[in-house]
């Protein structure tokens, strides 16, 4: 078994100047990423107005496809218009860990 890891630092909009503004931008890409069947959630900067971090984590028996997975979806977060990514932390976890 294999599990991957990837936490994305966010800069939001300046208009983002409440917690439901932060989460009208936050909610629409943590759908998104469920798409790939991967567990998504906010993970910090939970009382920060402009900033967001969103985890993502995958299991799989093959690690290619632990970072196929991640792959897509740092490529659909880094397409999201309405956010600028700070940062991107990846970490892979294999039988021996």
């Amino acid at each position: 078994m294999h599990t991957g890891t990837s936490v994305f630092d966010l800069l939001l909009p300046g208009d983002s100047r409440s917690l439901k503004e932060k989460r009208s931008y936050i909610r629409p890409i943590i759908a998104a990423l469920k798409k790939y069947e991967v567990a998504v959630a906010e993970v910090g900067a939970m009382d920060l107005h402009g900033r967001a971090e969103i985890g993502v984590a995958v299991v799989a028996a093959d690690p290619a496809h632990v970072n196929e997975v991640l792959d897509h979806c740092e490529r659909l977060v880094v397409g999201r218009p309405e956010v600028e990514v700070l940062s991107v932390k990846r970490r892979w976890y294999g039988d021996d860990d």
